[in-house]
């Protein structure tokens, strides 16, 4: 017997929510849609109904499940964009209000619930007494969650909540959301008497670079913030800075940073005695020209012998603040290790044995230095001749250099990124991939950590590397879908793309998904191929059995005929096959044997086989080969036709009545009598059902040759689709009167 798949209940809630599920992946047009079709929902649900149909046989059916509809949310606009709204009935009464926003506005129960099924909506006609058809347009307006209230559970639900019925904890974290919500209230109508000033020190610098940084010198999101009064005067801050450090007011030096025209930001001049005499408000609008209310500052602190604070050392025209990074090739790390004024006309060379003590370096050791310039769009880091003066190089206040021990052609240890600017460039572009295998394309296999510039074959080498293949030629990728989350239908062509980042971009998102397949034979080899998913329909066995056939794109689909004849079980060995294309439900064409194979497309329309019976082959002239069609009117559609299942073609004699077509075509399908019965035979005709009697004579609907194509003209099975859809496979959605598949690749 047929089975039957379904979800039965064990119980049911007091609140029962519903989602709708008005949005859908479309895989016709890759893209997610809205659904705005008619859903009609009551305003009290039975779910006991049909003997409590829903639930489980021993479920407890005490508890009478009969809800009310509570709340109505709704969605107006498409996938992309939209607003929401709600109709409520605060107390179940027959009054529903409407919250839209801040705006509260009363509403009948029409509005609410008919208005809100979706669907098309007739425009009232201009001149009534004329015939004219009717305007419809789609409502973009519909129901989107629905809330219902169990009636046995409503006085329960719907009553007054007093402060001891929440629970202890409950009420101690409300107390402290209300206080913080307003405290957070306070700061925001006083927001415009304050200044944030977010202080970087030393400290941070070490804490970052390397670890959540690897340009520039901090990130000012994690340096510690002063809210501080506009009117307070900037050297009272340095004391409440020197009660949080411990720094002497005296010993505390202030620079502004700035950010330069390549994007960088570095500090830029310390604060004169002038400006720290102003207040905090007066300086912030002197550095800040985006006027917002922070003010960005680096706190410079030098330290003794005893390492304790001392005083800042005046600073000239002549001074130049620098600050070091170092670079380690063998564990590919970058850290910060201090900064150092140096004198305009004085060269590098004059304080290298400072940096190697900074880097705990011999005194005399060799180290090459490089400047930081820029990290967008691209990496901009060159080589410092140490020769040359700091200003000849062009060094000023704020400039970043990282140094290195300078690499060794032919060394001992291996090292991936020989040097600062390479390094720089890999910590730029790096990209962590997360590989799937595409038969199993929800589970994640393995990551791999690769190079946004990394090519083609770079990366097809580190896939086949992890997968232990010799012949990297052997690895297919597919792209991610960002709006699916799925595989894109097609794959990465051999060497089609030219970087990693080319195959992680879809539209204007970026994945970090790669898709892979191990290919038996070379995917350069394979793309001289074509290969097409072929559906054999057995004559007489209830099941489908897809197979996969390459042949080169020279081929005919005579060629493919003959591929299949030595995979597939014929009824008789000297049987002919034919080649359908298929497309929701309808053939839209037989392909005649000398057509060549490379065009033919088989991503969203499925190729089926089959053999072509007896007596087909000794057709007369008044004999017609006729397509049939099953279909039903979908009531949300206007009566639509809804064509579903399996189509098939059929020969039809001359004078042959609809009843001795429909017992031929019972026999065909094997449907029992009883079920039989309440199907209806019609002649459709651009979407027109024309009804026949049994006595009718079928061929003679069937005598126009002017057709655009024959699914234009067919013979209509009219029954319900009982069979649960099935989910996208096969390239299509399928329904009912389909045989089982099996798929052999």
């Amino acid at each position: 017997m047929d089975a039957r798949k379904g979800v039965l209940f064990l119980d049911f809630p007091p609140v029962l929510q519903l989602q709708l599920k008005r949005f859908e992946y479309d895989y016709m047009r890759d893209t997610m849609v809205k659904i705005n079709d008619r859903y009609e929902f009551p305003l009290q649900l039975d779910l006991d109904k049909d003997d409590g149909k829903y639930l489980t046989p021993d479920a407890d059916r005490s508890i009478r499940n009969l809800y009310t509809l509570h709340s109505v949310l709704v969605h107006s606009g498409g996938v992309h964009g939209g607003h929401y709204y709600a109709f409520i009935r605060p107390t179940l009464s027959d009054q529903w209000y409407k919250f839209d926003d801040e705006r509260v506005t009363k509403e009948d129960t029409k509005k609410a619930l008919e208005e809100q099924y979706g669907g098309e909506e007739e425009l009232p006609q201009v001149n009534p007494g004329f015939n004219n058809t009717p305007f419809k347009f789609t409502k973009y307006s519909n129901a989107y969650m629905l809330v219902y209230i169990r009636e046995s559970d409503k006085e329960k639900i719907m009553c007054n909540v007093d402060e001891k019925d929440i629970a202890e904890h409950l009420r101690i974290r409300l107390k402290k959301e209300q206080e913080e919500k307003e405290h957070k209230k306070k700061e925001k109508a006083e927001a415009h008497l304050y200044t944030i000033i977010k202080v970087a020190r030393d400290e941070d610098l070490k804490e970052q670079i390397g670890k959540n940084i690897y340009f520039d010198l901090v990130d000012h999101e994690k340096v510690r913030n002063f809210r501080i009064q506009k009117q307070l005067p900037f050297n009272s801050f340095k004391e409440e800075v020197a009660k949080e450090y411990g720094i002497p007011v005296q010993s505390q030096r202030f620079w502004l940073w700035a950010k330069r025209q390549n994007h960088t930001y570095r500090p830029n001049r310390p604060l004169a005695p002038h400006e720290e005499a102003q207040s905090v408000g007066q300086l912030r609008e002197v550095s800040n020209k985006a006027h917002n209310a922070e003010l960005k500052l680096f706190l410079e602190v030098e330290l003794g012998l005893d390492l304790r604070p001392i005083r800042p050392p005046e600073k000239s025209k002549e001074d130049i603040l620098l600050f070091f990074k170092l670079y380690n090739p063998e564990k590919e790390e970058l850290r910060f290790v201090g900064r150092l004024f140096v004198k305009a006309l004085g060269k590098p060379s004059d304080i290298l044995t400072k940096l190697n003590e900074m880097a705990g370096f011999s005194p005399n050791e060799e180290i090459e230095l490089y400047e930081e310039i820029k990290f967008e769009p691209n990496v901009m880091c060159e080589h410092i001749d140490k020769k040359l003066s700091f200003r000849s190089s062009q060094l000023e206040d704020g400039d970043i250099i990282s140094f290195q021990k300078p690499s060794i052609p032919g060394g001992d240890t291996q090292v991936r990124y020989k040097d600062v600017p390479s390094f720089l460039e890999y910590v730029h572009n790096r990209q962590v991939v997360h590989f799937r295998c595409l038969e199993k394309p929800k589970e994640e296999e393995f990551c791999l950590e690769l190079s946004k510039l990394h090519t083609y074959d770079d990366v097809v080498e580190r896939v086949a590397r992890q997968l232990g293949l010799d012949d990297p030629s052997k690895v297919r990728l597919t792209s991610h879908n960002c709006y699916s989350q799925q595989p894109k239908p097609q794959p990465i062509r051999y060497r089609g793309v030219e970087h990693l980042l080319d195959m992680l971009v879809h539209y204007n998102q970026t994945s970090d998904i790669l898709y892979y397949e191990v290919l038996d034979i070379p995917l350069p080899e394979l793309q001289c191929l074509k290969t097409l998913k072929v559906a054999f329909h057995h004559a007489t066995k209830d099941e489908v059995v897809i197979h996969s056939i390459r042949l080169s794109k020279n081929s005919t689909i005579s060629d493919v005929i003959t591929d299949l004849k030595t995979k597939v079980e014929l009824s008789n060995p000297d049987t002919e096959l034919r080649l359908l294309e298929v497309f929701y439900h309808k053939i839209y064409k037989i392909f005649p044997p000398h057509e060549k194979i490379e065009n033919i497309n088989d991503q969203y329309w499925t190729l089926r086989a089959e053999e072509i019976p007896e007596e087909e082959k000794n057709l007369t002239a008044q004999d017609r080969l006729i397509h049939v069609y099953h279909f039903m009117k979908d009531p949300n559609q206007n009566q639509q036709i809804q064509n579903f299942g399996d189509p098939f073609l059929l020969v039809i004699r001359e004078g042959e009545t609809a009843a001795e077509v429909m017992d031929r075509v019972q026999k065909k399908l094997r449907v029992p009598n009883e079920e039989f019965a309440k199907w209806k035979v019609a002649f459709i005709s651009m979407n027109r059902p024309e009804y026949l009697q049994d006595i009718d004579a079928v061929s003679a609907r069937f005598q126009r040759r002017d057709v655009y194509g024959a699914w234009e003209q067919y013979l209509g099975l009219e029954h319900t689709d009982t069979t649960p859809k099935r989910s996208y496979t096969a390239n299509q959605n399928r329904h009912t009167y389909e045989k089982p598949v099996k798929i052999y690749n």
